[in-house]
C-alpha cells in the first residue's frame, strides 16, 4: 500500500493506494481478507467504523445455526441437491444457489481449521440437525455464540497475517468513474474520527482496484430492531453509484427482547413462558393471548411452536399458528400503545377464560420434546434451567435477571434478505464493487436457518478468487486518481462545510430525522404491509430525503459522520420503500416475513 497525500480545494488529505479496500469487520469481510492473503494478493486492508462492531461479533440467540452440506451420517446430500432446497425458497437465483451448495464444505472446513469449535462425534463427523426450511438436517452451531466465534478466528487470523486495518474510519462515500456498464469503483472516502478536529475534518481517501463491501444489513432504518446497536448499515453508499438492489422487498422479523436486543428463539419459546402486556407505566397487567386463542392447548402449543417457527411467517397465522402470537404482540405494542413481555417465573394462566396451563393440555410434540429433555418441571425458569442455563447468563451478563424479572419483547427487524444485486462471484453491476454478506442481496424469501452465514464465507471467498485471478493490478498514480474523482471529493467536502452551523444549540435534527426514517420504515415497509398506503409514505421519503439535503445541519465537525449516515440511511429507507411499493403496486401477496393487508 502507498500512502501519500493529495490537495483538494486547498484541502491537504491523507490517500491511501492499493488493490483491495475491505469495508467492514464482520466474519464476511475478515474472510474477503484472509482468502485474498492466502490467493496471494496482500496489497489490501481493512477499513470500519468500529472494529468488531457489527453484527457477527455482536449477535446470537438460542442456538445460533451455521446451514452447511451434510457431510457425515448415511442422510444423501450433494450440491445440487442443497442448491434445490435454497432455490425452492422464492427469489434465490439457481446459479447463486448451486455457487453456495458448490463451496459450502470448503468453507465450513476452513472454520473448523481455523478452531471454531463446531460440534464433532468421536469419529470426527460434523452431524447436523433441521432447522426452519430445511429438508435435511444440515445445520450446525458452536452455541448461542457461534458468529462471534467466527469472528473471533478469522480477526485472529487478519492480526497474525498482519493485515492492515483502519479503525474508527467512517465510510461516507464510494468513488467511481465511467457510466452505465462501464462504471466501476474506483476507491473510498473515509472521516477518520480520530482526527476530525483536523482542518480537513479527518478525511481520507483510499484509490483502489477493488472494494468488497461488507457492511451488513441496513439495521439503522429500523426503530424496533434486533440487531446489535453498533450495526447500521451502508446499502447507501453503493446505491449512490449507481448499484442495483436485489430482493430488497425481503426483510425477516420475529420476536426478540428490546432492552437487551437478543432473538427469542428455540428453548426460550419451548419452554413455554407466560405472555404479559401492561400499559406505558406497567399497569394493567393482561394475559392478552387468552382473548385470541380458544383452548390453552392451542396457546401452549402456538408457544412452544415458535421456537422453532421463530421468524414472523404469514403462513404459520391462521388456525392459530405459532406466528398470530407476532401480530398479537404488534397489535399490543403498536395499535395499542402498550408493552408487551416474557414472564419465565410463572406458568400461562388461563383467568377463567382459559384453563390454566399443565402439560396434560400440551399436544404430543410439544410434550414429547420436553419429556425427552428431562424438562417436565414446574415453571418455565426451571425448564430452561435444565435445557438451556447459558440463556439465563446471556441476560444476566446484561444485568437482566429473568428467574425474577419480566423480559419486555417487541417484534423486531432480524436480517434482510434482500441487498445489493451481484454475480456469481458477487460482484456488483458496478464493476470491481463487491457486496458480501448480508450487504448482498442472495438470501431469498425462504432462506433455511442459518444459510446467511454459510452464503457471508462463500462470498467473500468466490470475491477474493475473483480478485486475485482478474483483478490482481494496481491502482492508477494519484494524478490519474485525481483526475477520476475530485468533483466527487470535492462534493463531500463541499456537504460537511456547508452543514456545520457552530451557532447551532443541539443537533436535534440529527436524532430527530434518524427517529421519522427509522419511523417510517417500522410502521409501513416491516412486517406489516398495507397497499393503500404506500405511495404517499413512498412520496414523504423522497421528499425528506432532498430536504436533508438542503437543510442537514451539525453544531460541530464531530458531528460530521453522522451526518453522513444520515443521509445515507435516508436514501437506502426511500429505496426500500419504493421496492415494497412496486411490489403491492403489482399485487404481490403475502410471503416470506411480511403480512400485507387485504381490506
Amino acid at each position: 500500500m502507498n500512502r501519500s497525500t493529495i490537495e483538494v480545494e486547498g484541502k491537504k488529505i491523507p490517500l491511501h493506494s492499493l488493490n483491495t479496500l475491505i469495508i467492514g469487520s464482520g466474519a464476511a469481510a475478515l474472510n474477503a481478507a484472509v482468502s485474498l492473503y492466502k490467493y496471494d494478493q496482500k496489497d489490501i486492508a481493512v477499513a470500519t467504523d468500529l472494529w468488531g462492531g457489527g453484527t457477527s461479533n455482536n449477535a446470537g440467540s438460542d442456538k445460533q445455526t451455521y446451514y452447511k452440506l451434510s457431510v457425515s451420517g448415511d442422510s444423501p446430500d450433494s450440491p445440487l441437491e442443497m442448491a434445490r432446497d435454497l432455490f425452492k425458497g422464492g427469489c434465490m437465483h439457481g446459479d447463486i444457489a448451486l455457487c453456495e451448495s458448490m463451496n459450502s464444505a470448503q468453507a465450513f472446513f476452513n472454520l473448523v481449521s481455523l478452531g471454531v469449535p463446531f460440534p464433532h462425534d468421536r469419529y470426527g463427523g460434523y452431524v447436523g440437525y433441521k432447522t426452519d426450511h430445511d429438508p435435511r438436517g444440515r445445520a450446525t452451531s458452536a452455541g448461542p455464540l457461534t458468529s462471534h466465534l467466527m469472528f473471533k478466528a478469522l480477526s485472529k487470523e487478519v492480526k497474525e497475517k498482519g493485515i492492515t486495518v483502519f479503525d474508527k474510519h467512517e465510510i461516507i462515500g464510494l468513488l467511481s468513474s465511467g457510466e452505465g456498464p462501464e462504471k466501476s469503483v474506483v476507491g473510498a472516502m473515509a472521516i477518520d474520527r480520530s482526527q476530525i478536529d483536523k482542518e480537513n475534518y479527518g478525511f481520507v481517501i483510499f484509490n483502489a482496484v477493488n472494494v468488497v463491501l461488507a457492511t451488513g444489513g441496513p439495521a439503522g432504518i429500523y426503530k424496533t430492531s434486533v440487531y446489535p446497536e453498533s450495526q447500521v448499515g451502508s446499502h447507501g453508499l453503493a446505491f449512490a453509484i449507481g448499484a442495483i438492489g436485489n430482493n430488497l422487498t425481503e426483510s425477516q422479523f420475529g420476536l426478540a427482547s428490546i432492552k437487551f436486543r437478543w432473538n427469542l428463539s428455540g428453548t426460550y419459546q419451548q419452554v413455554i413462558p407466560r405472555y404479559v402486556s401492561t400499559d406505558k407505566d406497567g399497569q394493567d397487567e393482561r394475559e392478552f393471548l387468552n382473548d385470541y386463542f380458544p383452548d390453552m392447548e392451542k396457546l401452549a402449543t402456538a408457544i412452544f411452536l415458535k421456537g422453532y417457527q421463530w421468524p414472523f411467517d404469514p403462513r404459520k397465522v391462521l388456525e392459530y399458528g405459532s406466528s398470530l402470537i407476532d401480530i398479537l404482540v404488534y397489535q399490543e405494542t403498536v395499535l395499542k400503545g402498550r408493552r408487551v413481555y416474557l414472564d419465565y417465573t410463572q406458568n400461562p394462566i388461563g383467568g377463567g377464560v382459559l384453563e390454566d396451563f399443565s402439560f396434560e393440555c400440551l399436544n404430543k410434540e410439544a410434550y414429547d420434546y420436553l419429556d425427552k429433555s428431562d424438562a417436565l418441571l414446574g415453571t418455565p425458569i426451571e425448564r430452561l434451567q435444565k435445557m438451556n442455563q447459558p440463556a439465563i447468563d446471556i441476560y444476566k451478563e446484561h444485568r437482566i435477571d429473568i428467574t425474577k424479572e419480566y423480559l419486555e419483547i417487541a417484534v423486531c427487524a432480524q436480517h434482510n434478505n434482500g441487498g445489493l444485486k451481484g454475480n456469481i462471484w458477487w460482484e456488483s453491476n458496478v464493476r470491481h464493487l463487491f457486496p458480501v454478506g448480508e450487504a448482498n442481496g442472495t438470501h431469498g424469501v425462504y432462506r433455511p436457518g442459518g444459510s446467511a452465514l454459510n452464503s457471508g464465507q462463500v462470498g467473500s471467498l468466490r470475491a477474493a478468487m475473483y480478485i486475485a485471478k482478474r483483478y490482481m493490478g494496481d491502482p492508477p498514480q494519484d494524478k490519474e486518481f485525481l483526475d477520476l474523482a475530485h468533483d466527487q471529493i470535492a462534493d463531500k467536502l463541499a456537504f460537511a462545510e456547508s452543514v456545520i452551523d457552530s451557532n447551532l444549540e443541539n443537533d436535534s435534527l440529527l436524532r430527530e430525522s434518524r427517529n421519522e426514517i427509522q419511523e417510517r420504515i417500522t410502521a409501513y415497509g416491516a412486517h406489516i404491509r398495507e397497499p393503500n398506503k404506500i405511495k404517499d409514505v413512498i412520496d414523504k421519503a423522497w421528499q425528506f430525503y432532498h430536504k436533508l439535503q438542503s437543510d442537514m445541519s451539525v453544531s460541530s465537525a464531530k458531528k460530521l459522520p453522522d451526518a453522513f449516515k444520515n443521509m445515507d440511511l435516508c436514501l437506502t429507507h426511500a429505496l426500500y420503500l419504493e421496492a415494497i411499493g412496486e411490489y403491492l403496486e403489482k399485487r404481490g401477496q403475502s410471503r416470506g416475513s411480511y403480512l400485507v393487508k387485504n381490506p
